[in-house]
């Protein structure tokens, strides 16, 4: 049995490299970096989210339960902040302004809670806003249920589209064979709300009855990157996959993107999880990894300061420790690129406005790319 097992694995990484989809091998290492990386924010240590504020400073989320006010080279810590329940990979997660923050001042967190009963946690969504060095007007917008101890794939990325209207992520939490297809359970999802919490009546499961109608798009694993394609005005993902199939995936209205009936992924035992890579009915990705880069955290280049990146995609790698710029043609991936290779475990990105791109990678800080 083993032997067999042995032998089918084999097959899966041969058919995986005959796809020609991402494997150890197809990704290139610069010859030459075009920039150099500054360490701006030192002593954070899980960065896992950051948004920049009008004045400059950068609000930086720390997976422990603290949120920092960063500008020129000091941090100065947040109080007021909701009740963080830390646990295996959930905490203090995402942050993102909303898109006329310079009007409405509301700032949106992502975290784990406890709220609701005292079996464990589930994803939260909540905005505030920011006077002096305290959150104030702290409003509970979304909480994933049922709580659960688990302390895996608590998702939580945020993004905003071109109607202000909020995505945000809520893993499978560990429960796979229960979470993902069912639109009645949270987790394993993609949602949409309204900026104060409300359900825009257009979302796919409105009408169906039992549910949930914060829903937009389902069958999904842990998906912690989050972006919309400033290009196109579409929301891009990209998730874990198990032992390899690492995703990225275009989000569409009411879709099914397939976890766990169908993967490019195994088991971390090497056992199958599947022997279905595609089904009617369920989307595919627009790319995979295999092996699994572990990836977090995701951002499109605009930036002049950049040039002969413009367009290009980033996403950090926690598992090989850098961070991976990919090119695209056609929403193809035609080229993949280590950057600032062996830097530490690369958790979030984001391109500020002033057109830096600012990288944070657990148990360093807070990095800033200096073109030279």
């Amino acid at each position: 049995m083993k032997k067999l097992v042995l032998v089918a694995n084999l097959f899966v990484v041969m058919l995986f490299t005959a796809c020609g989809q991402a494997t150890d091998k197809s990704i290139k290492t610069p010859i030459k970096d075009l920039f150099s990386a500054t360490l701006v924010y030192d002593g954070i240590q899980n960065p896992w989210g950051m948004a920049f504020l009008p004045d400059g400073a950068i609000l930086v989320t720390e997976k422990a339960g603290n949120l920092f006010y960063c500008k020129d080279g000091k941090k100065k810590n947040i109080g007021n902040l909701p009740d963080i329940y830390v646990r295996g990979q959930g905490g203090f997660m995402d942050v993102a302004l909303h898109p006329n923050y310079d009007k409405n001042g509301w700032i949106y967190f992502s975290f784990a809670s406890a709220e609701g009963d005292d079996n464990g946690g589930n994803t939260a969504i909540m905005r505030a806003k920011l006077e002096g060095d305290q959150l104030s007007d702290k409003q509970l917008l979304y909480k994933g249920t049922p709580n659960t101890k688990k302390g895996q794939h608590w998702g939580s990325r945020l993004a905003f589209d071109d109607k202000g209207l909020l995505y945000f992520t809520i893993g499978d939490r560990g429960n796979r064979d229960e979470n993902p297809q069912d639109i009645t359970k949270d987790g394993g999802k993609i949602y949409r709300i309204h900026d104060d919490g409300r359900i825009p009546a257009n979302n796919p499961f409105v009408d169906k009855k039992g549910a949930k109608t914060a829903i937009f798009s389902y069958g999904h694993r842990n998906p912690q990157g989050l972006v919309k394609n400033p290009f196109t005005g579409e929301i891009w993902d990209h998730e874990h996959g198990p032992r390899g199939g690492d995703e990225i995936n275009i989000i569409a209205k009411g879709k099914n993107y397939g976890w766990p009936v169908i993967t490019y992924g195994i088991n971390y035992s090497g056992t199958s999880i599947t022997d279905e890579t595609s089904k009617p009915g369920m989307e595919q990705p627009i790319y995979y990894w295999v092996p699994s880069i572990a990836p977090s955290g995701m951002d499109f280049i605009t930036s002049k300061k950049y040039p002969e990146w413009q367009g290009n995609l980033l996403v950090g790698s926690l598992a090989f420790q850098y961070l991976e710029r990919l090119e695209l043609k056609d929403n193809k991936v035609t080229y993949r690129e280590k950057l600032m290779d062996g830097i530490g475990r690369v958790r979030s990105v984001r391109q500020a406005p002033d057109g830096f791109i600012y990288v944070g990678v657990e148990g360093k800080g807070i990095y800033r790319l200096d073109p030279k």
